[in-house]
């Protein structure tokens, strides 16, 4: 027999790592920050056109390469990081594989500048699916600058997987998020489309942490700092009464790397124990620095699993850490009710800057408790009633008023006939058909009927929008508000109505008719969430995923009374409906159960 076994070609295999280390847009933007990070730069750009799809673009201040590494970095594990293998476990650098130039170069055109400080010119090298274009001198400013253009050009159905601009905008901004974070003291400027998303200054750990998810985040912090011979500990964690429902401002670091672990979240919830709503998730930003030698990072490529080798201490740390600080700032009750509250005091108070003084009391000399009640009238406790015209008016009003109750009587009794629907422990309705009774579930059969009334309204009919008498302003992050700033114009389809985007605030001035004030805020937030999670490829997905959110968070939710007439007027909607049977979301509206199985209930 012939061999068969055959060494791969380099381009081949450059691809096949590219599997692993470029599953997005996002996954290049990160290797390309790393990178910058690692090169000492203290100010970093990241520009963007169609969500990375079209250009990602990296610029940095830092050391740069000469001609021979810019060449080099584009080789299968070529890197500066490492050199034997006892270094992946003293790691101080970002990257230290060596394979993401390589895989990214494979899948994408990318255009190199850099140039070092002691340098009179740069180099430039262009190359298309790691062939390389170009090699030449330039005049360039001291740094590196990258450009990664057409991705996945040359793997179309690759390129076909990714999901809208929105949601990958969404993944971009998230890689972003993670390194801002982790490197406060750099600076970092984030263009989309030619426009500002975020322009963060060299700044502390509390200010970047506000920069990035807007000034409201500075009253929720909570500070952490234990320092032990195992592990430091410093950061913030979130009050508990600004806890939320989704998962999403949680962010562990490792040595300024970020990580992902859920037996050092439970620590850190565990900690929150009785202070927190059910389903609800504290926000914290920690930062854990451990001795290098003591975890291994080199598991999956993306280099956000980490393992340590004494788990079981820091959880007891971390968790017994943030239990402290909750208690120091009395933010957890205590168990000492005699205690006087203005006694506390944080450990860093001093007096000596911040003297005491004597309290004042202030007395009103002039009050006097009788003297309101001397100046009070005196008033009979009888009233008279007023004269009626004549004698006739006051026997027709008595007839009337007779009959009026007489036929309310018969009405309430002919209701109480004809009814035919029953609600079972505010979930359920049972309403009879000719063939036995069908159950229904009063939520999902609510969601079906609001899904196919807001698609219609959305798609069919022009969206009626009711105008606000006083425009609601909110909060969002950055990179929330570039999200409906994606979808305004779905949003206004749906009734929506903006009259400002400002760079951590949207204020709306016009919202639909089926929609109440108080609930713009949720509607918004679940919006976000749901467009996160869902693959909206085409426009008219977007209005779907509007559909299906708009009537999840507006449902009539399981534990709601509903009188006899809107049982009815529910169970109308929804056997009008064109799908009845499932709700948007896929789930069972109803089950019909016929006499025979209910006759087969009582005979087994």
């Amino acid at each position: 027999m012939s061999d068969i076994i055959q060494l791969l070609p380099d381009h081949v295999a450059n691809q096949i790592a590219a599997g692993e280390v470029v599953q997005r847009p996002a996954s290049v933007v990160k290797e390309l920050l790393e990178n910058a990070i690692d090169a000492g730069a203290t100010n970093i750009k990241l520009l963007l056109k169609d969500a990375g799809k079209t250009l990602i673009q990296v610029i940095d201040n830092g050391k740069g390469m000469s001609a021979t590494d810019a060449r080099m970095s584009f080789e299968r594990h070529a890197t500066s990081k490492i050199q034997k293998a006892e270094d992946l476990f003293n790691l101080s650098t970002k990257g230290f594989r060596g394979e993401a130039l390589a895989s990214i170069a494979a899948i994408a055109h990318v255009e190199l500048k850099t140039k070092q400080d002691n340098e009179e010119l740069g180099t430039c090298i262009k190359i298309e699916g790691s062939k390389i274009v170009s090699q030449d001198f330039i005049s360039t400013s001291k740094g590196t600058s990258i450009a990664v253009k057409n991705l996945f050009y040359n793997i179309p159905a690759r390129r076909n997987f990714l999901k809208s601009d929105t949601v990958e905008t969404r993944h971009i901004i998230d890689e972003f998020q993670r390194v801002a974070l982790a490197h406060p003291t750099i600076a970092f400027l984030m263009h989309h489309n030619n426009n500002e998303v975020y322009h963060l200054k060299s700044s502390n750990l509390r200010k970047r942490i506000v920069s990035v998810f807007g000034t409201k985040m500075n009253e929720k912090l909570v500070p952490i700092n234990e320092q032990t011979d195992i592990v430091g500990i410093e950061g913030f964690v979130a009050k508990p009464e600004f806890s939320k429902r989704k998962r999403g401002e949680q962010f562990f670091f490792v040595n300024d790397r970020f990580i992902k672990s859920s037996y050092l979240n439970h620590a850190v919830v565990n900690a929150f124990d009785g202070l927190l709503e059910q389903g609800s998730h504290p926000s914290y930003f920690l930062y854990l620095t451990v001795p290098a030698n003591t975890i291994d990072i080199n598991i999956h490529p993306t280099k956000t699993e980490i393992k340590f080798d004494n788990e079981k201490a820091l959880y007891a740390m971390l968790r017994a850490t943030v239990k402290h600080s909750l208690g120091q700032y009395n933010v957890a009750p205590l168990l000492d009710f005699n205690r006087d509250a203005n006694l506390d005091t944080p450990y860093e108070f001093n007096t000596k800057t911040k003297p005491t003084s004597t309290p004042r009391i202030s007395v009103d000399p002039d009050f006097n408790p009788f003297k309101e009640e001397a100046s009070k009238e005196i008033h009979t406790p009888f009233k008279r009633e007023p004269q009626t015209q004549s004698w006739e008016s006051l026997y027709t009003s008595v007839a009337i008023t007779d009959e009026e109750k007489q036929s309310e009587l018969f009405d309430n009794q002919q209701e109480i006939k004809t009814q035919k629907t029953f609600q079972i422990q505010r979930k359920y309705l049972l309403s009879s058909i000719k063939s036995g009774v069908v159950l229904i579930n009063q939520s999902l059969a609510h969601q079906r009927i609001l899904y196919e009334d807001f698609l219609e309204s959305i798609t069919v009919k022009e969206a009626n929008s009711q105008q606000l008498l006083f425009p609601v302003k909110i909060s969002y992050t950055s990179a929330e508000i570039e999200m409906i700033y994606t979808i305004k114009t779905e949003l206004e389809n749906a009734g929506f109505s903006f009259d400002e985007f400002t760079k951590d605030s949207v204020t709306i001035k016009g919202i639909p008719v089926s929609v109440t004030e108080s609930k713009i805020t949720i509607i918004l937030e679940e919006l976000l969430s749901d467009i996160d999670l869902e693959v909206p490829d085409a426009s008219f997905s977007h209005f779907d995923v509007m559909a299906k959110s708009f009537a999840k968070t507006l449902s009539i939710k399981t534990g709601t009374q509903l009188s006899e007439r809107e049982q009815e007027g529910l169970v109308n909607d929804l056997f009008s409906c064109k799908e009845p049977t499932v709700s948007p979301f896929g789930k069972p509206t109803f089950k019909t159960l016929t006499l025979n199985e209910i006759d087969n209930l009582f005979n087994s």
